[in-house]
């Protein structure tokens, strides 16, 4: 079952239980869902795409919250981060900083890195086995703290 068949079953579902705020944002969800369907790519959505358009979606509720929080509305962060729960359940499982180190370890040694300067070596690579299954800024800076160069 793809991630529109999953969305419109999960609406569904929500719509029965009256759950508004799952129906909202699983409504958002099937927009950007729709939204690329539209966008001219003469293609089927694959995985990858599914999981560009999540971490889009994410993305945007993490900024809101940070600003939500940064003005005091709390009320307003509480959804933001609802939302958030509920977009994430579609999303792979986010590994653990441990694990996303000993990944990026590996392509450090893959490619010989040494330094600062390896940065660009490391982060790519490291960004495309980590795609979806863990944050970029993470990864960011892992990558800064294993080649030393915090």
């Amino acid at each position: 079952m793809n991630l529109e068949q999953k969305i419109n079953e999960e609406m569904k579902a929500a719509m029965k239980s009256s759950d508004k705020l799952r129906l909202e944002t699983l409504r958002s969800v099937r927009a950007a869902i729709i939204e690329f369907a539209k966008s001219g790519a003469a293609r089927e959505m694959n995985s990858d795409d599914e999981i560009k358009i999540l971490n889009a979606l994410a993305k945007k509720r993490k900024d809101a919250i940070t600003m939500y929080e940064q003005a005091g509305r709390t009320e307003m962060k509480e959804q933001e981060e609802s939302e958030l729960k509920i977009i994430q359940e579609f999303l792979p499982k986010q590994l653990s900083d441990e694990e996303v180190a000993e990944v990026i370890k590996g392509i450090i040694t893959q490619t010989g890195a040494v330094g600062s300067k390896d940065f660009g070596k490391v982060m790519g690579p490291s960004m495309k086995a980590l795609t979806g299954k863990a944050d970029g800024n993470k990864v960011q800076q892992l990558v800064k703290s294993l080649l030393g160069a915090e």
